[in-house]
């Protein structure tokens, strides 16, 4: 007698409640993560947020939206990180709920169901999850644009293309790689018959009209600004160096992937020749359109981004690895063809939810074990609100004005800046990277100057020194880490820079 698990029977009967149960699991499991284990924010995010608090129309991290939207979620959630990663959650789970609705147009919603589980693996290794910044917002933004393509190349809907423009000018307000995505899409539509039709009407060009409203005052930027913009071409000596890096970004691409790799070699039919009762997802043909459409957007952003970014020397790939990500699930369902079986199903979904499971099992286990067995610095485990809440109220009680300004070590100064008064972060070692405060004006307005204290006398850097001349170290302060095991205390060196006139 067949037996079929229930699991497959909801994705047969129920497709989008599957989605919407491993998609709001998924956000929890990280949420919780963040909450248990996180004691300050991840990766650049506190920088992320400081400079959103400026409203820049752009700076040298790249185009501003998503640092915007950083800086409105951290204010809305009362001064709270939770409000950053519930943001983070909200485009994760997004991205992935259009990708349904973009799978199930091309292969129907049975399979679609498919896709988007091999695209949570997937983007579980190769895409941040709770550090929001461009890479996290550009991931739904390109998947409402594939999808809002695929409705007027695929199937000749013109009411999609205001949405369309949105979308795109959005992703230029978002990513620094939006011009070379917005490329290859042109450059699919005049490949195809159906695409040169669609550009033949006057629709394109309001478009492009709309686009160019939203991004204009960012572009202007980019044009005024010589601080943005790709390295100079290598020279013929660094080509070599250059082609491994390009490897290493690829490689970096495919090591994402090993979840659904070691998930389609445990379905072969090669493998589970002994199964022969095994449950089909079943789907209608796919249109060669179609086809040339998956394939061309799972590959060629991979593919032009690793390159990009190898010939440049970049170390990371332009724009990210999110987007390069998000049509391979699809891609992956589409080459299996009209029948899927889903062979040893228990085996399945162990290694599955392992796939998706695990980064945030390594995040958790590296904040309890890292700390007892070693005595290297984890940077979620420092206290950021006790120390924001100590040099705030610090420069408070000293001077009676609130505390502007925070400078020094940029790391501690990012966390300082998270403090309920907001100060201003300035990077004195790099002073045109934060153009809203200067050296003159930090001096007038005064502020506190942090940095790792090495001794009990908390005695500044020589840099610090030399670019805050007259300045008077207090005693360090020492904050625990969030388990303290065999790591020194976290000891911070400060110092009070009054402001003119008190």
């Amino acid at each position: 007698m067949r037996f079929t698990s229930l699991v497959v029977e909801l994705i047969r009967a129920r497709p989008r409640l599957v989605v919407v149960i491993v998609v709001l699991c998924q956000a929890l499991m990280w949420l919780g993560t963040a909450v248990l284990f996180y004691r300050s924010p991840p990766g650049q995010l506190a920088t992320t947020i400081a400079f959103g608090r400026e409203y820049q129309v752009g700076t040298d991290l790249g185009p501003p939206l998503s640092f915007w939207l950083a800086d409105i979620a951290y204010r809305l959630a009362g001064n709270h990180l939770v409000g950053v990663y519930l943001l983070a959650m909200l485009c994760s789970a997004f991205s992935l709920w259009v990708v349904y609705l973009l799978s199930r147009t091309i292969v129907g919603g049975q399979q679609a169901v498919l896709a988007v589980l091999l695209t949570m693996t997937i983007t579980a290794f190769g895409a941040p999850t709770l550090e929001f910044g461009p890479e996290v917002l550009a991931r739904p933004l390109w998947a409402l644009l594939l999808l809002h393509s695929w409705r007027i190349l695929g199937q000749g809907r013109r009411n999609a293309w205001f949405a369309w423009s949105i979308e795109a000018g959005l992703l230029l307000l978002t990513t620094p790689a939006a011009a070379g995505l917005l490329l290859l899409i042109a450059g699919f539509a005049v490949s195809t018959a159906q695409g040169r039709r669609v550009l033949r009407s006057f629709d394109p060009l309001f478009a492009l009209l709309v686009v160019l409203a939203l991004a204009l005052p960012y572009l202007i930027f980019v044009l005024r600004s010589d601080s943005v913009g790709l390295p100079a071409l290598p020279v013929l000596a660094e080509l070599s160096a250059r082609a491994w890096h390009w490897l290493a970004l690829a490689g970096g691409l495919l090591l994402a992937m090993a979840a659904v790799v070691v998930l389609v070699l445990l379905d072969a039919g090669w493998i589970s020749r002994g199964e022969t009762d095994a449950p089909i997802i079943y789907r209608r043909s796919v249109t060669p359109l179609a086809r040339d459409f998956v394939y061309c957007f799972a590959i060629a952003p991979a593919l032009a981004g690793s390159l990009i970014s190898g010939l440049f020397g970049l170390p990371t790939m332009l724009g990210g690895t999110a987007v390069p990500l998000t049509m391979v699930g699809l891609a992956l369902v589409v080459a299996s063809g009209d029948l899927i079986y889903l062979r040893r199903q228990r085996l399945l979904r162990m290694v599955w939810a392992a796939a998706v499971a695990v980064p945030a099992m390594l995040v958790a286990g590296s904040a309890v074990v890292l700390p007892v067995i070693g005595d290297g610095e984890l940077a979620t485990s420092m206290p950021a609100r006790d120390i924001s809440r100590f040099f705030v109220d610090s420069f408070e009680r000293r001077t009676n004005q609130r505390l502007q300004a925070v400078a020094g070590d940029p790391q501690l100064a990012s966390l300082v800046a998270l403090g309920r008064r907001r100060a201003h972060l300035f990077l004195d070692a790099t002073p045109q990277r934060t153009p809203w405060i200067t050296p003159a004006r930090f001096a007038e307005s005064g502020g506190i100057v942090v940095w790792r204290a090495s001794d009990t006398a908390g005695t500044p850097p020589p840099e610090l020194t030399r670019r805050f001349p007259g300045l008077v170290p207090e005693v360090p302060r020492s904050f625990d880490w969030l388990i303290n095991g065999r790591q020194p205390l976290l000891r911070i060196g400060w110092a009070i820079v009054r402001p003119k006139g008190s």
